[in-house]
């Protein structure tokens, strides 16, 4: 039995690979965690009683589908004492059990329906304290750890605008995705190789980003151009300019990061192109939006000195230029935290 914490919203499903879930129903995904766990996992299975509680916003960019994914995973796991090791790789399992992909040796499922890939799943279970923690993905590969400046805070601004991801936001969020996987075809048609994902191909030849390039249309190549940008440039760059404590160059980098998104992944809305543009005015050292995108929310990071101000000067101004959303909004100040826990 599932239940969200309020008495009139208790799902109860048996721990099965033929299990159906509700299409549009939160219950959605813990229904397909414990599907995928019936099929991988086999043999005599023990269900529980879970409460889902939260103080986050759902549908906003926030990690909310991905938490409730790990969540019910850890529970039913630890009643069956399931392990799947290290971390990184249940990370990474966990990211297709969402999206409904292969793992390893075990076979795809219909998930939830999103073609997403398992980066929120590593922030939920491999955080570190007060740090930045740099992963490359397709495997999941831990790249370096880089410490947060403890003198600065970051100011969340959920802008009410929800991405909700079994509604009607999913196919705008699939074609993104979707994409990439077009790009990845056709380098394959022209190279004759495998490579099997973007950033295999980026590397592949010293002219595969060119000669790709050349083999796309206009919204390929800017889908295109945003994934090397990001992934070759920007990551790396903000990860060093971290570490050094150069925080006016890390805002600019950010800054370039979100431009790419509006620009060219254009999954960005009104409200939160607002949002970044207000808080780097206000003086956030970077601010950018964040998750999957057509809603969502945006991070900010300011001195800790100044978060408290900074965030209601921040929600004010929100609620008199976008009245509506903001009704729904949530601002609130927080710090790198640690991975998923057991109590």
């Amino acid at each position: 039995m599932v239940d969200a914490a309020r008495p009139d919203d208790v799902v109860e499903f048996s721990i099965d690979a033929n299990t159906s879930a509700p299409p549009g129903h939160w219950s959605t995904y813990p229904i397909t965690v414990a599907r995928r766990i019936a099929r991988d996992f086999g043999g005599e299975l023990r269900g529980a009683d879970v409460a889902f509680a939260s103080d986050i916003p759902m549908a906003a960019g926030l990690s909310s589908s991905s938490a409730l994914v790990v969540a019910t995973f850890l529970a039913l796991a630890h009643v069956n004492s399931l392990t799947l090791e290290p971390m990184e790789r249940l990370a990474g399992y966990l990211g297709a059990v969402e999206n409904g992909s292969t793992f390893g040796d075990f076979a795809g499922d219909s998930g939830v329906g999103t073609f997403g890939g398992s980066e929120d799943h590593v922030a939920i279970l491999c955080a570190r304290p007060n740090a930045l923690v740099q992963y490359s993905f397709c495997p999941v590969r831990f790249e370096r750890e880089v410490p947060l400046p403890r003198d600065h805070a970051l100011v969340i601004a959920s802008s009410g605008v929800v991405a909700e991801k079994i509604g009607a936001v999913r196919e705008q969020y699939n074609e993104l995705s979707r994409s990439t996987q077009q790009i990845a075809e056709r380098w394959r048609a022209i190279s004759g190789r495998n490579d099997a994902t973007l950033g295999d191909l980026v590397v592949s030849a010293p002219d595969a980003f060119e000669r790709t390039m050349r083999a796309l249309d206009v919204p390929l190549r800017d889908r295109f151009t945003q994934f090397v940008l990001e992934t070759t440039e920007l990551i790396p760059a903000a990860g060093d300019a971290l570490a050094a404590g150069d925080l006016v160059r890390l805002g600019q980098i950010v800054d370039r990061s979100h431009d790419a998104a509006e620009r060219l992944l254009r999954n960005q809305i009104p409200e939160t192109m607002w949002l970044v543009r207000d808080a780097r005015a206000r003086g956030a050292v970077a601010a950018s939006a964040f998750g999957a995108g057509f809603g969502g929310s945006v991070w900010a990071l300011v001195p800790a000195n100044r978060a408290e101000s900074f965030r209601e000067t921040w929600a004010e101004e929100y609620a008199r230029h976008f009245p509506r959303p903001a009704a729904a909004s949530m601002f609130f100040t927080t710090r790198a935290g640690s991975p998923a826990t057991r109590l």
